[in-house]
């Protein structure tokens, strides 16, 4: 249903370093880049940062989650965030208030923006 989504960025060249690294460990790759937006995606860019300096005041409240094939991926997606920057808003684990195997993670990026990690485990 939903085609791509995007997260007003302050900051393009960080921004892009900040997501490359952590997209990877999903299988997620830099697919375009133009002067202020990149987009990010497996065949086809599905996830887009935007240059918005003017429009950040804030964390947005927006929340994006991707989908892990593994809870390795989740763990790996969490260190690397905290590696490039961002800041842990929920370390990897199983979140039973979500349903039976729902294992996540959640990070801030540099601007606020929240994203979540996920997979499904056999409980």
């Amino acid at each position: 249903m939903i085609d791509h989504v995007s997260v007003a960025v302050r900051d393009i060249a960080l921004a892009t370093r900040f997501y490359e690294l952590l997209l990877a460990t999903i299988g997620i790759t830099k697919l375009e880049t133009r002067p202020a937006t990149v987009g990010f995606g497996k065949k086809y860019p599905e996830f887009w940062v935007n240059l918005r300096a003017e429009t950040i005041t804030a964390p947005s409240g927006a929340h994006i989650c991707f989908r892990a094939r593994t809870t390795v991926m989740v763990d790996a997606f969490h260190a690397a965030a905290i590696v490039a920057g961002g800041a842990s808003d929920g370390a990897p684990g199983l979140r039973p208030q979500h349903g039976g195997g729902y294992y996540a993670a959640f990070i801030r990026d540099p601007d606020g923006n929240r994203i979540e990690v996920v997979t499904f485990v056999k409980t």
